[in-house]
């Protein structure tokens, strides 16, 4: 066993948590993500989780779910009408519940797993850790919107070192999608956890550095806040650089959201 599917898993706990008291019409409330909905959060959610899962234990049905993407987008069809088809519209509590039943039975089908082991994914194949974490990263960052239009303040734990550590690893990425130089040097990061700890990478400066929250690391590196909008302080204008197009996600690059358009809201 290790120890990123048990934080996939409290992770999406966490979520469901502030879900179970809704009801069928809460789902269908917009957020500042894009516009989608709580029932477009957890549809994109419980969608890949599960291609996610049968990329470990189930080839067959994750190439069969790839095909039918790939067919959806060539027919223009967005992500979200592919999801809600897939999922036979299943809205409101009856997908809160398929989601959290579904999410609590993968985490233990991936604690069972070698976190070497390669698995299938839509992008490059990838590791069962790797895998696991992307699957947090999405819930945790996705979650923000959620959080911020029900007006709560997320609680973090430790845990979040799992996303975290995507956005390290991911520095020279974010400059190469943009046909970007990647800097010789990357800036040291030290960050605060919630409980208190210290995490540092790369080199040692006080020229070439990021520190400050954790959580707010995590914020820029998904792209929920932007980074005038944190207290994270950058020194160096290689950190200054790589906050403005940070992105832990796969994909084509993204702008992160507009400064001051991604908030708590007053409910």
């Amino acid at each position: 066993m290790f120890e990123q599917p048990v934080n996939f898993c409290a992770e999406s706990d966490a979520l469901y948590e502030i879900l179970a008291p809704l009801s069928d019409s809460d789902f269908d409330q917009p957020g500042q993500f894009k516009g989608w909905t709580i029932n477009d959060i957890l549809g994109h959610l419980h969608t890949w989780n599960v291609a996610a899962d049968a990329g470990l234990n189930d080839v067959p049905t994750f190439n069969t779910m790839r095909t039918q993407l790939e067919a959806a987008l060539r027919a223009g069809q967005t992500i979200l009408a592919f999801e809600k088809a897939w999922r036979r519209g299943v809205a409101g509590r009856a997908l809160l519940q398929a989601w959290h039943g579904f999410y609590t039975e993968m985490s233990a089908r991936f604690a069972m797993a070698d976190p070497k082991h390669r698995v299938k994914w839509v992008g490059p194949d990838m590791s069962v850790r790797s895998s696991i974490t992307a699957r947090h990263m999405e819930t945790w960052a996705h979650s923000q919107a959620i959080y911020d239009m029900l007006g709560l303040q997320r609680s973090d734990a430790d845990r979040i070192k799992d996303i975290a550590m995507l956005g390290i690893n991911t520095f020279g990425w974010c400059f190469s999608i943009r046909g970007l130089r990647v800097p010789d040097a990357p800036p040291h990061v030290r960050l605060t956890l919630p409980s208190g700890a210290i995490w540092q990478w790369f080199a040692e400066s006080e020229e070439n550095l990021i520190e400050g929250s954790a959580t707010e690391f995590c914020q820029v590196t998904t792209q929920v806040r932007n980074i005038s909008d944190t207290n994270l302080k950058l020194h160096g204008p290689t950190a200054t650089q790589w906050m403005a197009i940070a992105q832990c996600f796969a994909g084509p690059p993204e702008n992160p959201p507009a400064s001051g358009s991604r908030f708590m809201q007053t409910v």
